[in-house]
């Protein structure tokens, strides 16, 4: 849970969640350039590319979001929890997390092929996960007692995984915080910066956040002690974020890189970024208690090929539950990540994004004289991406297949038997004459869908609200959707193309959490006074891509025959082809 967001935004983190949709960015496009170099710095955080998230404190014990879930004590913080803050703030004396074993947080973070760490050593309700003498409010007083960011710093240098502290400059407890008494705060905000700082051998990462109110934290004397003490740390940009910011701002040259938040950054090569996204089910940071569940496999894995795509990274999270345990299926979630990496770890660690810009088709990365290709969706027999100013020596897929690669006065042609497609991402390894850094990113352009603006009409729309409305649907945007009321069990939406067109193919887009809604369905067009179909499907993933043979009609509808808890649906596409 990053401060600024609220926790269970469900309409916005569902979407941002989603496999089958690239995050957008307002900022206006660069001019074309190759990638611009980290600083030596900023090397290993760039290269490692996968770092694991750890949301935890007493509120475990709760189940709800940590810190958003505490009620407000202070009118200048933006938290309106529903737990009492005497209650909240008492967790901490039954908190006894004595499963805890750093070896083995390390031992999954590994296993998941994560290079790098990020631990919440204080989170905004102001508990801290370390001995301290600048606040009580500590492990130590707890009936655990031991200190966890030693036990986890120990730990990950043992293992060789480079380790991070969260660390929340807001305090929500702290009396003083935002009142005319501040600056006692900040006085024990740099005793705890300190103590974190240099208690616990080098540091590789500081990971600050923001909650959209003042940020008063004396930065520029923060930023000094900071790297005083740790003069090698990364820093993220949250530290000056303040009304009116965004995520995707950096408006100091001591920030090194910003941080987009449940959702995958857009593609940028020139400013490091890093997108901070959750395993949780219900979207949730910290433990969501035993019926919360983890997202699934294509999705998340779609988190990092994306990230990388963007020449991005991807700080995943996980919530240790009370006792101390990573629970086992957001663990066998991470050994599934870590088995594909195992595999194609080639084309995401040490990479940098592009040359070619993410699109419907995948994304792309590259290092030395190589260019990898994720194919994540399959429109076609073959997919079609502009010209390089590069010769192709060579081609390859990644864990065996043989993949076409064709030159035409259009640009290329890859295409792989289906043989030796992948489920989830099928990498093409493409070896160029010259290295793939030199390379200007290029825009993949995309088949317009016959849908795109077109009269829509459904059977239901949730409350009746316009923003839930059919046109939603086909206004060929990724952050708005058709919905229906909650226990719909079946539903239409039509679109009329306005005038008869000849179609071949469809492509229904989800989000997750919603996969499971729509049980069956059919593609049906008007003709002679009835609807006919010419495809029918169950259960559709995030993405269907339906082919058949060639209708002409102006009406086109998609039946959802059988569906529960209210199906939604983002994008509903005709192609021609």
């Amino acid at each position: 849970m990053k401060c600024l967001v609220p926790i269970l935004s469900t309409l916005c983190l569902c979407i941002l969640t989603s496999l089958a949709l690239q995050g957008a960015d307002s900022r206006p496009n660069p001019p074309a350039s190759a990638p611009r170099p980290y600083p030596d710095r900023l090397q290993w955080w760039a290269e490692g590319r996968f770092g694991m998230f750890i949301h935890w404190g007493p509120v475990s014990l709760k189940g709800t979001e940590i810190s958003w879930s505490r009620a407000n004590t202070n009118p200048k913080c933006p938290n309106r929890g529903s737990i009492p803050a005497d209650v909240y703030d008492s967790l901490y004396r039954e908190f006894n997390p004595t499963n805890f074993d750093a070896a083995r947080w390390v031992g999954l973070a590994r296993a998941a092929g994560a290079r790098y760490m990020v631990l919440t050593a204080k989170h905004c309700d102001g508990f801290l996960l370390w001995h301290s003498r600048a606040s009580d409010y500590n492990i130590a007083a707890t009936p655990f007692r031991r200190d966890i960011c030693a036990e986890l710093a120990g730990a990950a240098r043992a293992q060789g995984i480079r380790i991070g502290w969260y660390y929340s400059p807001m305090d929500w407890r702290d009396p003083d915080f935002r009142t005319e008494r501040h600056a006692a705060f900040l006085g024990r905000m740099r005793a705890e910066l300190r103590e974190l700082l240099s208690g616990y051998g080098p540091i590789d990462l500081l990971w600050f956040d923001w909650d959209g109110h003042e940020p008063l934290y004396d930065q520029a004397r923060t930023y000094e002690l900071v790297k005083a003490l740790q003069p090698k740390i990364v820093i993220n940009n949250r530290l000056d974020l303040g009304k009116g910011n965004t995520d995707r701002q950096i408006l100091s040259p001591n920030a090194d890189y910003y941080t987009p938040e449940q959702h995958v950054g857009a593609y940028d090569d020139q400013r490091p970024w890093e997108s901070c996204m959750t395993t949780s089910r219900r979207n949730q940071w910290a433990w969501g208690g035993a019926e919360d569940g983890v997202k699934p496999l294509e999705v998340c894995l779609g988190m990092l090929i994306r990230c990388a795509g963007g020449d991005g990274n991807l700080l995943l999270n996980v919530g240790p539950t009370p006792a101390g345990d990573i629970a086992p299926e957001q663990a066998a979630l991470l050994g599934q990540m870590g088995a594909w990496l195992a595999r194609n770890g080639e084309s995401i660690y040490g990479t940098r994004g592009g040359p070619f810009k993410p699109g419907d088709y995948g994304v792309s990365t590259r290092k030395g004289n190589t260019v990898y290709v994720h194919v994540l969706e399959w429109l076609g027999d073959t997919i079609a991406l502009p010209p390089l100013p590069a010769r192709i020596v060579g081609s390859r897929v990644l864990g065996g297949g043989k993949a076409s690669v064709r030159t035409t006065p259009a640009g290329l042609e890859v295409s792989v038997p289906e043989r030796d497609r992948q489920p989830l991402d099928t990498v093409v390894a493409l070896d160029l004459d010259q290295p793939a850094l030199g390379l200007a990113a290029v825009e993949v352009p995309a088949p317009e869908s016959l849908a795109t603006g077109a009269k829509a009409t459904a059977s239901n729309t949730h409350q009746n609200q316009a923003q839930y409305g059919p046109d939603k649907a086909v206004d060929g945007r990724g952050d708005t959707r058709w919905a229906t009321d909650a226990g719909t069990t079946s539903a239409w939406l039509e679109i009329d193309l306005g005038r008869p067109m000849t179609w071949s193919r469809v492509v229904i887009r989800q989000a997750y959490p919603e996969l499971k809604r729509i049980r069956k369905y059919a593609i049906e067009y008007w003709e002679n006074g009835q609807w006919k179909a010419c495809h029918r499907g169950q259960h559709p993933g995030a993405t269907v891509s339906a082919r058949f043979d060639p209708v002409t009609a102006r009406r086109v509808r998609l039946n959802l025959t059988e569906a529960g808890d209210g199906p939604t649906i983002w994008e509903f596409q005709i192609y021609r082809h």
